[in-house]
């Protein structure tokens, strides 16, 4: 859900702005202002992903808005004059909408923001997310990188993980469940109740069984939507 405030100095220009933001299902508005200084306020005191802003309001401006701003939100400028455009579009806003702005204009800048928004949580998600990690093998915590995994098969209470980096297998004692919970699932798609596969080596898919190299591994029923998805297409 994206956190917004809307900004505009005419009463009825926020009415109405609220009353599209509030047709948007994945916006939230967290406050109107009437000001760019309540709006200030709201910033310092809230996280907001996403600011409608008019641009011509008495004393601090919209644009003035932006440029004090350390940690600029998403912005969408909101406004009666089309000659400010080239300045916002310079200070990076998503869209540069012209009153009286349709629903179907205004959705489309929504929609902007939003795909903005997945992007940059995805981003921050795989960035924060741990590269490794740990499994116990003989009495001892073996630390195991994502990028080294080729594919993983479970074996009733064990797993057996094979690597890049080694001939052998690691064995270790472990639920898929478990191990399911650990996998990023951005690097690796479960294809059977007993393998997860490391999506970078898979090389061929057929109807039902996957290829990494010479490999064949065969794909279950209940996992065949979830390789059809990754693939775009059916086998």
């Amino acid at each position: 859900m994206i956190q917004c405030i809307a900004v505009d100095d005419e009463p009825l220009a926020l009415e109405l702005l609220a009353d599209n933001i509030g047709q948007v299902p994945y916006l939230q508005l967290a406050a109107c202002c009437n000001n760019a200084m309540e709006a200030m306020k709201i910033l310092q005191n809230q996280p907001i992903d996403l600011i409608f802003l008019d641009i011509q309001m008495p004393g601090l401006t919209g644009l003035q808005l932006i440029q004090s701003l350390a940690k600029k939100p998403m912005i969408i400028l909101v406004t009666a004059y089309e000659k400010f455009a080239l300045d916002g579009f310079n200070l990076d806003v998503v869209d540069y909408l012209v009153k009286p702005v349709s629903l179907e204009r205004f959705v489309k800048a929504c929609n902007k923001a939003w795909e903005l928004f997945q992007l940059k949580n995805t981003h921050s998600a795989a960035t924060h997310t741990p590269a490794y990690f740990f499994v116990n093998v003989d009495y001892t915590l073996l630390k195991i990188t994502f990028t080294d995994i080729i594919w993983i098969e479970g074996l009733k209470d064990y797993i057996k993980i094979h690597l890049n980096s080694s001939n052998k297998p690691v064995i270790t004692r472990m639920s898929m469940k478990t191990l399911e919970e650990q996998l990023p699932s951005r690097l690796f798609i479960r294809i059977h109740k007993s393998y997860f596969v490391s999506i970078e080596h898979i090389t061929a898919v057929k109807k039902n069984s996957l290829f990494i190299g010479a490999l064949e591994l065969p794909i279950g029923d209940n996992y065949k939507e979830a390789v059809t998805a990754l693939t775009g297409k059916a086998s």
